[in-house]
């Protein structure tokens, strides 16, 4: 299965709720902090939600 690294690039201050939840889901705990997650619909959908604050990489 495919594999995404995602990158937090911007702040969660003053975003809405669901947004900051969203971004600690993926496990991003802060700007510059990288993750991979598999490439599956759950994490698409989440992504799609927070794809402002976030750098998404194919692996």
């Amino acid at each position: 299965m495919a594999r995404l690294r995602i990158t937090q690039t911007r702040s969660l201050i003053g975003r809405p709720k669901d947004q900051r939840d969203t971004v600690r889901a993926l496990g991003l705990r802060r700007i510059r902090h990288t993750v991979e997650q598999a490439d599956r619909p759950e994490i698409q959908g989440m992504i799609n939600k927070v794809i402002h604050l976030v750098k998404v990489e194919k692996i």
